[in-house]
């Protein structure tokens, strides 16, 4: 069946996008209307937050049981509220100490008692959520879906979050980087991969809703090389690669046993060329041992990846074809540049 087409969404530069964006203005308003997480959920306590998507300084609080993501401004003088408090169920700006609700309406201004407080003392709020450990923002509103990750919640898997990662990359390299299966052996023979197993068998790629599905087996075994004893000959390691457009993906991998891990690679967009990346982890087994194993080797795995995405170029992933040569190994890497043009990306993604 033929993949029904998209038609791509036509905006005008928006007032609200941030001063020195370093987005094309297009690209800028269709990754606006996505989720793309910010921070971990324990990172959201008792004190303010600040984060940065997409070229946007935000401040994220609870107050009151809410979650709350608005612009890092002040809207009285242009203090950021990150740098201020959260008290009696209001942020408190630093400068003069206007307290804000979590419906962003100004509700004290402490040297004007009983005084009237202006409309404009209102802070542009954004759609927030939490899930799979991680906040989510999306500055155009939620209009889209939030990434699937149906075994964070499922019964007698593990919850693992490894800190985050920092790649001055663009999230578009990176996330395609995630999904290719040719450079194992050359970027991963430290980690788990062999550089004398290279060959990438052929595998399926089925076009699905916004992203695709990719399945691979190959005899590359998952395990750390600390742990490739445990690996049984001639077992075939099936890895299932998920993905959604923007910059979503996810690996579920077959271990012997009935084993399962599976990993949310959530490339989130902080400007065209620095991605931070959030990687929830779960898994059915080994459950008993240190998760400082699992970070490190989950870091391992990415400062791999890290030192290779920085140096590609061009920095912005061509969404055209025909700007790169593809080999056969890239069927899920073409799929995914597909998806993307499909959803109204250009060529780059920075002017």
């Amino acid at each position: 069946m033929a993949t029904p087409t998209v038609a791509p969404l036509t905006f005008q530069r928006a007032p609200n996008m941030p001063r020195n964006c370093t987005f094309d203005a297009h690209d800028w308003q269709i990754l606006s209307q996505y989720w793309h997480p910010v921070a971990f959920a324990s990172d959201i306590a008792d004190k303010p937050f600040r984060a940065t998507l997409l070229d946007e300084t935000l401040v994220i609080f609870r107050a009151n049981g809410e979650l709350v993501a608005a612009r890092d401004v002040c809207p009285h003088r242009g203090a950021p509220l990150s740098q201020g408090w959260v008290e009696n169920g209001n942020i408190v700006c630093p400068y003069h100490g206007l307290a804000y609700g979590t419906d962003g309406k100004c509700k004290h201004i402490p040297s004007q008692e009983g005084g009237p407080i202006a409309d404009r003392l209102h802070l542009t709020t954004y759609a927030v959520q939490q899930a799979y450990g991680l906040i989510w923002v999306s500055l155009g509103g939620g209009t889209q879906p939030l990434p699937d990750f149906p075994l964070w919640n499922t019964e007698g898997f593990q919850q693992i979050l490894p800190p985050s990662i920092d790649i001055n990359a663009s999230a578009g390299r990176q996330t395609e980087g995630f999904i290719d299966v040719a450079h194992f052996a050359w970027i991963h023979h430290h980690s788990f991969a062999d550089r004398t197993n290279p060959v990438v068998p052929k595998y399926t790629v089925e076009r699905r809703g916004s992203g695709l599905r990719a399945e691979y087996v190959s005899t590359v075994s998952n395990f750390p090389k600390s742990m490739q004893h445990r690996a049984p000959d001639d077992f075939p390691w099936r890895r299932i690669f998920d993905v959604d457009v923007p910059f979503f993906a996810r690996l579920t991998v077959q271990f012997p046993e009935e084993g399962r891990l599976a990993i949310l690679n959530a490339a989130s967009p902080v400007s065209a060329r620095l991605t931070r990346l959030f990687v929830p982890i779960v898994r059915n087994f080994d459950k008993d041992l240190p998760l400082d194993d699992v970070f490190a080797f989950n870091r391992q795995v990415f400062e791999e990846d890290r030192a290779i995405v920085e140096l590609q170029c061009p920095e912005d992933l061509p969404i055209d074809r025909a700007a790169e040569a593809p080999i056969l190994a890239d069927r899920s890497s073409g799929a995914y540049r597909r998806a993307l043009a499909e959803i109204g990306l250009g060529q780059a993604y920075v002017r």
